[in-house]
């Protein structure tokens, strides 16, 4: 079966994101006051076969663990379904 991941990955709490910081200092100029802190994040969105959305899971899992996320300064999720016939994202 073919399935569709997103791994999204993100900086954990208490790693200075200068990027966010930007963001939000233009947000803040241009009238958006109410923004009190930006995060930037990353999507990878992988399409790949398994056996089913559990053996997808884990085969995301592993590569979000050992290449596409930094586990000492970022934190990730990953959401998993199956791929649609015709389906282009």
């Amino acid at each position: 079966m073919k399935f569709r991941g997103t791994v999204t990955i993100w900086l954990k709490e208490g790693i200075f994101d200068p990027q966010g910081a930007a963001v939000k200092g233009s947000l803040e100029t241009m009238g958006f006051r109410e923004v009190e802190k930006v995060r930037i994040g990353k999507s990878i969105v992988i399409s790949l076969e398994a056996q089913g959305v559990e053996e997808a899971g884990k085969m995301l899992e592993e590569m979000a663990g050992k290449l596409l996320a930094n586990p000492v300064t970022e934190a990730y999720r990953i959401d998993v379904e199956e791929e649609k016939a015709g389906a282009d994202r």
